[in-house]
């Protein structure tokens, strides 16, 4: 089954992000168009592309890309082994925005668990890695009862 939603990433340099994504996260490359400068990339079932630039690919963003790229958004990515990839990432010197934790958010009646962290890619775009921690009752009521 495809996903609904491939988010693309314009970046500055794609030989810099695929170091990091595929490198230093496991990503694997499903596809590419070397000369467009595009590529397709796959994560257990995370679906990214990304396309340089400055490449001659078609562009759909009409203003100037301005560092870091993707302000107001993180993706989360949930991975079956969040802690290996935070150690590649800090072994490697990448920029941990949130280190390593465990969080809960409420839904309704429960909580969601997440054990996860947040790094900014080459270009800025922030990605939240998570592992699902499952669910619990929630300590405090929902707010519409």
């Amino acid at each position: 089954m495809s996903p609904r939603l491939i988010p693309e990433f314009d970046v500055l340099a794609l030989d810099a992000s695929l170091e990091f994504y595929v490198g230093e996260i496991g990503f694997s490359i499903g596809y590419d168009r070397p000369e467009e400068r595009f590529v397709y990339l796959d994560l257990e079932r995370a679906h990214l592309m990304f396309e340089e630039a400055s490449g001659a690919g078609r562009r759909f963003h009409a203003e100037p890309l301005e560092r870091p790229l993707g302000r107001g958004m993180n993706l989360q990515i949930q991975v079956s082994n969040v802690d290996a990839i935070y150690a590649n990432l800090e072994a490697a010197r990448n920029r941990i925005s949130v280190e390593l934790e465990e969080s809960w958010y409420r839904r309704g009646s429960e909580e969601n668990g997440n054990r996860q962290f947040v790094v900014a890619d080459p270009d800025g775009y922030l990605l939240r890695f998570y592992a699902d921690l499952g669910r619990r009752p929630t300590a405090q009521p929902p707010l519409d009862q």
